[in-house]
């Protein structure tokens, strides 16, 4: 098939982290979690890799990953999510510091990207097979059609806190609905609660397939974000500080308008991510336990 690319969004502040989990070590050598999945994507078939990052960021990634890729014969590209790449209609308030979220930082790439892609978070592992399975679903995308890989919610909370992920609903193959919900939290007798409008919690189904945020697009999506992003920012009010326009919204929109079917694929991969600083720990165990049964040599590159 003609390229594929990996396009990883890096861009959060990491509020929750309290850092920048970007480009915090995980792996026995130093290792950051974004290099397992670029290893991964690598050996699936993906021959691109465009980074969405901050401007502070851009020097550490190029340092890191610009040479061993290019040796590999992998294409790069860095694209900064800002302020600066908003319409030009929209008046960003003066204390705002937020990004304007993931729909906002795939749009970024619109100038980098040509080909199918698959877009990932940074501080995510979504598993060698995850990257496989994508990949050979990219060369049936087209402007109608998308896919995503999907994951169960009772392995994708955290101990440590609230998480979000985008709750979906999936019929015969086919995702029909994906609803962001922003505090989901484990109580302490298992279960796993939306605390967003009730502390009690509205029980949620263990079971239930979430978005990790792994899609893999057609790049006509572009122009769908472009417009969604216009009307969102249409829809803002002057000071709001925290709103973000989410990928998984407009996805949720133009499946619901009819304009785009989205295939739900099943793994066996497991995920984890970094969504807390206690998180940290987990995350180094469960990657040294992935060397330590050959899932990936002593040395990434």
């Amino acid at each position: 098939m003609a390229k594929a690319s990996l396009v990883i969004m890096a861009a959060g502040m990491g509020s929750r982290y309290g850092g920048v989990k970007q480009i915090a070590g995980v792996g026995p050598q130093g290792e950051i979690l974004m290099e397992y999945a670029i290893f991964d994507a690598l050996r699936a078939g993906f021959d691109k890799v465009v980074f969405i990052i901050t401007e502070a960021l851009k020097a550490d990634l190029r340092e890191k990953f610009d040479a061993s890729l290019r040796r590999k014969g992998v294409e790069t590209a860095y694209v900064v999510q800002d302020y600066s790449s908003l319409p030009a209609f929209h008046k960003v308030p003066k204390d705002r510091v937020k990004p304007y979220g993931t729909a906002h930082a795939v749009l970024c790439a619109r100038d980098a990207v040509r080909e199918p892609f698959a877009v990932i978070n940074a501080d995510d592992y979504y598993g060698v097979d995850a990257f496989r399975t994508i990949f050979a679903a990219l060369p049936g995308l087209n402007e109608k059609k998308a896919c995503m890989v999907g994951y169960r919610l009772k392995n994708t909370v955290s101990e440590h806190g609230a998480v979000t992920r985008g709750v979906c609903a999936a019929e015969e193959g086919k995702l029909r609905s994906v609803t962001e919900t922003f505090k989901i939290t484990v109580f302490p007798d298992g279960s796993i609660r939306d605390t967003a409008q009730d502390p009690q919690g509205r029980l949620l189904d263990p079971e239930a397939v979430v978005s990790m945020n792994f899609w893999g697009f057609h790049p006509s999506i572009f122009r769908a974000l472009e417009e969604y992003l216009d009307r969102f920012l249409r829809g803002l009010g002057p000071e709001d500080l925290k709103s973000e326009c989410l990928l998984p919204a407009l996805v949720d929109e133009r499946i619901r308008s009819g304009a785009l079917s989205v295939d739900v694929l099943h793994t066996d991969a497991r995920w984890f991510g970094m969504t807390y600083k206690e998180d940290h720990a987990l995350v180094q165990a469960e990657i040294a336990r992935l060397h330590e049964r050959g899932v990936y040599p002593p040395s990434l590159w």
